[in-house]
């Protein structure tokens, strides 16, 4: 049994998740942050801390394991205080205990290290949001760069003189003239161009509308029958461990997410809805939950680092 799992799940709804004999995992709400020397603007997130003074069953951990696995209260009271003991004795003999979606824990001078993981948002009112960097606006400068230059290096503009010649007065309305007939022919011959072609369009037109009708064909007699088409539909096979890819509000939006993990060569999966009313997608599915977790460190290395692991009993 992974108590850590279980130990993700409770901190998305719990501000504390206490385990037993062992310490209490602490949600703390965090707002947004918006970084001025990267532009970067984070949003509102749980920031997840540790305290080992605080070991006092509260039962939350313990009934949520128990109604999951279907279990009475005292059988998982007995696995969880036993796995806190396997903890605390790894951790005693200096062994650094890693917890997949939660962090890392370590002993140093008789106190127990926690360093958050920081890939997880917890907080569900920011479900879906991630860090970005804004990219500053590069406003346009050029034109008082022109104005400064103009004031350091003055200049002033000298009208060219032209000669003039003198031209008989009855050349300039002969040329006048002939620009007019020319203007006239040409406008006639593009009118007239443009005429013909118009009919020529309409009669192709025509030409083809009657060879389509022509080639209609009308009867009476039952259709003909094809022959019956045989469709094999590859399901894809579903598993008691999955790696989720992400739970949507709407279920098109599942549908879209599992059509682009398959073209990305994953067995991409729709699970259904859980019990939040989210319609759930996997990158596949297991039997076997080394290869399930196998899988999962893969793909939060190269996919997602929000990815996480689901196991059905």
């Amino acid at each position: 049994m992974r108590a850590e799992h279980y130990i993700e799940e409770l901190l998305y709804r719990y501000h504390c998740v206490v385990m037993p004999n062992f310490g209490a995992f602490l949600a703390h709400t965090k707002p947004a942050e918006i970084h001025s020397a990267t532009n970067t603007i984070t949003p509102p997130t749980k920031v997840i801390s540790f305290n080992g003074q605080l070991t006092k069953n509260d039962g939350l951990l313990v009934s949520h394991i128990a109604k999951d696995l279907n279990l009475p209260f005292e059988e998982a009271l007995t696995e969880v205080e036993a796995i806190s003991k396997e903890w605390l004795g790894r951790l005693q003999q200096g062994e650094e205990l890693d917890l997949i979606g939660i962090g890392k824990l370590w002993a140093k001078e008789g106190r127990i290290q926690f360093q958050p993981e920081n890939k997880t948002n917890f907080l569900t009112a920011s479900f879906g949001l991630a860090s970005f960097t804004a990219v500053p606006v590069q406003r346009e400068v050029l034109k008082e760069e022109v104005e400064k230059l103009e004031e350091r290096v003055p200049f002033m503009i000298t009208p060219e003189k032209r000669e003039e010649r003198k031209v008989a007065p009855w050349l300039k309305y002969a040329a006048v003239i002939l620009l007019a007939v020319s203007a006239g022919f040409t406008g006639y011959r593009f009118y007239h161009q443009a005429t013909i072609d118009q009919q020529i369009a309409q009669e192709e037109a025509q030409s083809e509308v009657s060879r389509l009708i022509q080639e209609a064909t009308f009867f009476d007699s039952d259709p003909v029958e094809l022959p019956p088409l045989t469709i094999t539909v590859k399901k894809a096979k579903k598993g008691s461990h999955h790696v989720i890819a992400g739970a949507f509000r709407f279920e098109e939006n599942a549908d879209k997410k599992v059509r682009q993990l398959r073209e990305k060569g994953h067995n991409a999966l729709y699970l259904g809805q859980n019990r939040y009313g989210l319609h759930q997608v996997a990158y596949a599915s297991f039997e076997d939950p080394k290869e399930a977790l196998a899988y999962l460190k893969q793909i939060r290395r190269t996919e997602s680092p929000d990815a996480w692991l689901l196991s059905e009993k």
